[in-house]
């Protein structure tokens, strides 16, 4: 059995930047399938009540956020790396084209294709984002954000435009994973010869190179087995003390992680470690027993319980 579990599900985009991430990589893992909208108790029963997609299980450590899961992966699995071209430049990159594209492109997916959305999905994305949907305002806003994507893409087709193979240079790396999946979910809803994508051949021919790493080698697991996995295993997680904390967090202290942008369900832990990148609390729960969450700095609100 791998040791790898990712709790997704085939048609989100953050999963398939992570299912790709898993293919540079070469790398053997077992596949959870997970519920499209609320609710997921198995899920709830791992991290406490995160809810997003995916998520990567390691016995009894839960990795939220796609932005720690790939870090993980790249400290456990170092080779091939996500860094062809080294850290800080490719993390940035990859941040600015998530939060840049990821937004627009479902929301074009969610106004132009509502048939192709489950049912109750959008109330359900109503409350993961705190805010109401309405299809009629979403389809207004369609123009907008297809000029939004095509000034991004136009950049991204620049890049490519000296004849590199990938966004910094011979290797794909984060970078790309991070800039891919946006582009792949447009694809698979609309094909490349729709708006925004028509017109930048370079990007369409980067997407397939990226498409052609495919996902490792993957294999089917219950939720209940990935729930005993973690229930007969013992973290890795030790004490740690961050001595760069703003406000001197120690271990110990009964905190609350939350998203800073949607899916905005804390999760309640006794703080185990931190540093600038990462925070990881231990929680129990019946169905697992004791697990230690782990959650990127970056794009999270830590605070007293």
């Amino acid at each position: 059995m791998t040791d790898i579990i990712l709790h997704h599900y085939d048609t989100s985009p953050y999963a398939e930047k992570v299912r790709t991430g898993l293919g540079l990589k070469g790398l053997a893992w077992a596949s959870v399938e997970l519920p499209v909208i609320m609710p997921k108790p198995n899920l709830t029963a791992l991290t406490g009540g995160y809810r997003k997609t995916p998520v990567l299980q390691i016995g009894a450590d839960i990795y939220c956020d796609s932005q720690l899961i790939m870090r993980e992966l790249e400290r456990r699995y170092p080779a091939p790396s996500f860094y062809p071209a080294g850290h800080g430049t490719a993390d940035a990159l990859a941040w600015w084209a998530e939060k840049t594209t990821f937004s627009p492109a479902v929301s074009i997916v969610f106004a132009k294709r509502p048939d192709a959305l489950p049912e109750g999905f959008l109330e359900d994305r109503a409350k993961f984002s705190g805010r109401n949907i309405d299809p009629i305002a979403m389809m207004a806003a369609v123009p907008n954000l297809l000029d939004q994507l095509r000034a991004h893409f136009d950049w991204l087709d620049q890049t490519l435009a000296d004849g590199r193979s990938f966004l910094q240079g011979p290797a794909a790396g984060l970078a790309d994973l991070a800039a891919y999946h946006p582009v792949w979910f447009l694809r698979q809803k609309f094909g490349s010869a729709a708006a925004p994508l028509d017109g930048f051949p370079r990007l369409l021919t980067w997407a397939e190179r990226i498409a052609a790493i495919g996902h490792g080698r993957r294999s089917q697991m219950s939720a209940q087995q990935a729930l005993d996995v973690a229930r007969d295993t013992t973290s890795i997680a030790r004490a740690t003390v961050d001595p760069q904390d703003p406000i001197g967090r120690k271990p110990g202290q009964t905190v609350t992680v939350t998203p800073d942008d949607t899916g905005r369900d804390p999760v309640v832990g006794e703080l185990v470690a931190s540093d600038v990148h990462e925070i990881v609390i231990r929680r129990s729960d019946p169905e697992v027993g004791e697990v230690c969450v782990h959650f990127p700095r970056a794009g999270f609100v830590v605070a007293p319980a």
